[in-house]
């Protein structure tokens, strides 16, 4: 995101406000991948890029690849592009991704009901659990969503989204493959919270990027004053969670990308 706006012309000030742990419990989520491997799901639903991340690691702690978790007959569902690149990049396949609204209700619109085999939900043979690996935090829309379409959904916590910094000792450290490919880390000035609301102070910071729900939460309880600024949101979950908070986005991306959210930003800042 840093490399995309950079290019279209934008100065990125990064803040880093939320962080990801290890599950503190290991061992129900180790179980569930057991079951996994054990071919008791049709499918695997991957929510985001972190928990991406959490598999892969209980995957090296096993002395194995990401894809060797993910039996073949087993189907791979996520949110959206950015996501799916991240999974392909680690040898998976995506069987099922929204192209438009990429959000958790996009994805149940395109989820078939559970008695619909073959169809774009259907596993064909009669296995209909779904496991769900997701942060502490998630909300219950996607697994709520496939319940209702006859499913028997399982969610497990795959990792903890915490205030940054996250416990050395704990936090989610291991690199992905789409990150290795990119080469290099976008160059930007990274700021501490007091630095941040002394530009905010000063009225020098044209928009502020809500990029979850969880990241709104904490520009909610740190930055201050936020009404000289305009807040985007990568997302209709995380403008919602705005919209609750009392600081409603100026705007949302179209879509959770680097081109959405710089498209987002443009439209924000040069109606």
């Amino acid at each position: 995101m840093a490399a995309a706006l950079a290019e279209a012309g934008a100065e990125p000030l990064l803040l880093p406000m939320i962080d990801f742990e290890r599950a503190p419990d290991q061992a129900l989520l180790s179980a569930a991948l057991d079951r996994l491997a054990a071919g008791e799901y049709g499918w695997l639903v991957i929510s985001s890029i972190t928990t991406v991340r959490a598999l892969k690691e209980v995957a090296a702690t096993r002395g194995v690849g990401l894809p060797a978790l993910v039996p073949p007959g087993v189907r791979i569902a996520t949110i959206g592009p950015s996501s799916r690149r991240v999974l392909e990049a680690e040898g998976l396949r995506v069987d099922l991704a929204p192209a438009g609204r990429q959000s958790a209700e996009g994805l149940v619109e395109l989820w078939a009901y559970a008695d619909d085999a073959g169809a774009a939900g259907g596993d064909g043979a009669g296995i209909t659990r779904v496991l769900i690996p997701q942060s502490n935090l998630a909300a219950p829309t996607l697994a709520e969503g496939l319940d209702a379409r006859g499913w028997s959904v399982e969610t497990v916590t795959a990792y903890s989204t915490v205030d940054y910094p996250a416990n050395p000792e704990r936090r989610l450290v291991t690199s992905l493959a789409a990150g290795e490919q990119a080469g290099q880390e976008a160059r930007a000035v990274v700021l501490s919270p007091d630095e941040a609301n002394d530009e905010l102070a000063a009225g020098s910071l044209d928009a502020i990027l809500a990029a979850s729900p969880s990241a709104a939460r904490r520009i909610h309880d740190v930055l201050h004053p936020l009404e000289k600024t305009r807040l985007i949101a990568i997302g209709e979950p995380t403008a919602a969670e705005l919209e609750r908070l009392g600081i409603p986005a100026a705007t949302t991306a179209s879509a959770p990308s680097p081109a959405g959210i710089v498209d987002a930003i443009a439209r924000s800042l040069n109606p």
